[in-house]
């Protein structure tokens, strides 16, 4: 009895998996968010940290503690200097990952969004030139 349940399960599973790939395939005016699987086609700053960003940091930057601890973007000061905010974005550290696939101009917006917003009143622009300076380069 056991056998059957076991050998109807693995079928439905298999089925199920050999769906997947129809149900997945999707035209590219179904996908317009993203311009390929790492590269987001979003280029302001707002749209990339609710595509990226708020799911850990939250949608108003408090930040969050549970799974894991969520640092607070929302009156920041460790946020003046825009090299570290340029740092955190384009190689991760700890338990934030890397978001280095963002281009320069996709980084530097992101980042002046958390500077000008959620009480942060960092107004001195990021530039690509300096999100370019960042990188590491082998």
């Amino acid at each position: 009895m056991h056998t059957r349940l076991l050998s109807a399960g693995l079928l439905a599973i298999a089925l199920s998996a050999a769906a997947l790939p129809a149900v997945a395939q999707r035209t590219d005016a179904q996908s317009s968010d993203f311009a390929d699987a790492r590269r987001f086609s979003y280029q302001d700053g707002e749209h990339l940290y609710r595509a990226i960003c708020q799911g850990c940091h939250m949608p108003e930057g408090q930040g969050a503690q549970g799974a894991g601890a969520y640092p607070a973007l929302a009156a920041n000061p460790n946020l003046e200097a825009a090299a570290y905010p340029i740092h955190m974005v384009v190689n991760g550290q700890k338990a934030m990952p890397s978001f280095g696939y963002l281009s320069d101009a996709q980084v530097a917006a992101v980042v002046g969004y958390i500077r000008t917003h959620f009480g942060n009143g960092f107004a001195e622009p990021v530039t690509a030139e300096e999100v370019k300076d960042t990188r590491i380069t082998p």
